[in-house]
């Protein structure tokens, strides 16, 4: 394979003159050569301008989504307070509820006091009431008092008692006293505990609710940060584009000159074959060889759908140091790095009245630079690995007119292939 390539490569250098404007020609430059190149170049100035309307769209959908996330953000900082107060008033109920707690603590621990004290008075009037009947007086109080049904009968039945009501009038009243004052301790406590309770349900309700409103704003940030980060790469994409655009322009405006100079050369040496010192180099190449094969290999992949997408190229695999050729007489004007198409190449043609662009992509480096005039079959660079690709081959692309992202057409009958 590699030996007929560099035969090839060989024949196209002696046959492929006439189709680069560099190189004089047998050919007549003509006006409406030029004219078609300066259509093609005011077509990419045009395109320029339409990608130049894309990147300023671009850049006003950044600025927009990044009000978005300004909005968001501040959403978020007011969400962000009101679940910080909401836990400092947690906190807050939280410390208030075990105080609460300790307080009901010891309030059953003076329960228990006051039951004993209570319990001490019982048996101290029962046994007033004991004495009382075994000194007689007529009246059984012992009766009375055992016949009591519940302990507020027993105080009426003692206040009944006249005897004994003045007698122990200071330790009922007090036993009355402690009575109603535990009564009253046990709703304040109840009462109190509840309501914080409540206060520290309705607050952690309250945190919950804003915990998921502080997700939600966190989901929406995180698309809105997607969505730059889409648009930005489509603006880098696009400057990507305009920067090629660029590029063939300039060379096509150099292609023009050339041809013009000499168109000049011609008139005044009045001899259509005077600047043809390369032999037969100014001998049109036949229709069927106007390009030759870019790389030695193995098609791996060929031109349409491929995975679910379109495949707008060819791929050519080989293991080793595989060289790449410049696929006809150009001009390149475009060479660097990106993260799809790693190191690549695009070369501008003009052959018989059509601008072509050959892209040459995925190298393992590559050997010329922008504005570099080359030949068909000179070495470009070598065949790799690099953007995204995988496994070593030269992903290859022919455009009709300028290179624009997904508008190769099928190579297949035009470029040989393996």
């Amino acid at each position: 394979m590699k030996k007929s390539m560099l035969t090839l490569s060989v024949a196209a250098v002696v046959s492929i003159g006439s189709l680069l404007p560099v190189v004089p020609s047998v050919l007549t430059v003509d006006a409406s050569k030029i004219g078609e190149l300066q259509q093609e170049q005011k077509e990419i100035s045009n395109k320029k301008s339409t990608v130049d309307a894309k990147i300023k769209q671009a850049e006003g959908e950044i600025k927009k989504i990044q009000r978005e996330q300004s909005s968001v953000k501040s959403e978020m900082k007011r969400l962000d307070l009101a679940i910080s107060d909401a836990e400092t008033k947690i906190a807050q109920k939280e410390r208030e509820i075990a105080n609460t707690k300790e307080e009901i603590k010891q309030l059953q621990a003076e329960i228990k006091e006051l039951s004993r004290r209570i319990e001490v008075r019982n048996e101290l009037l029962k046994e007033r009431a004991r004495a009382l009947q075994e000194n007689g007086n007529g009246i059984s109080y012992l009766d009375v008092l055992f016949g009591a049904q519940s302990f507020s009968d027993f105080i009426s039945r003692l206040g009944a008692i006249s005897t004994i009501m003045e007698a122990d009038k200071g330790i009922i009243e007090q036993h009355k006293k402690d009575q109603e004052d535990l009564q009253k301790k046990q709703v304040e406590v109840k009462n109190k505990l509840a309501n914080l309770e409540k206060m520290l349900t309705d607050l952690q309700a309250l945190k919950d609710s804003l915990s998921v409103q502080r997700a939600e704003k966190d989901s929406v940030m995180a698309e809105l940060k997607q969505q730059e980060g889409e648009v930005r790469e489509l603006k880098v994409s696009l400057e990507e584009e305009r920067k090629i655009l660029a590029a063939q322009e300039a060379a096509i405006k150099r292609t023009i000159e050339r041809m013009k100079a000499e168109e000049a050369k011609k008139q005044n040496n009045n001899n259509n074959n005077n600047n043809n010192s390369g032999g037969n180099k100014g001998l049109p190449l036949p229709a069927n060889s106007m390009f030759m094969q870019p790389a030695a290999g193995v098609l791996t992949s060929g031109y349409g759908p491929r995975w679910g997408t379109f495949h707008y190229g060819v791929d050519i695999a080989k293991p080793g140091n595989v060289p790449i050729y410049a696929a006809a007489d150009g001009e390149v004007h475009y060479a660097s790095y990106s993260s799809s198409y790693g190191n690549w190449v695009q070369i501008t043609h003009y052959i018989n009245g059509q601008v072509y662009t050959t892209v040459y992509a995925h190298m393992r480096n590559f050997i010329v630079s922008p504005g570099q005039v080359v030949k068909q079959g000179q070495v470009i660079g070598y065949m790799g690995n690099t953007g995204d690709s995988t496994g070593q081959h030269l992903h290859f692309e022919l455009h009709k007119g300028p290179w624009k992202a997904r508008n190769g057409i099928n190579p297949a009958g035009i470029v040989p292939l393996p």
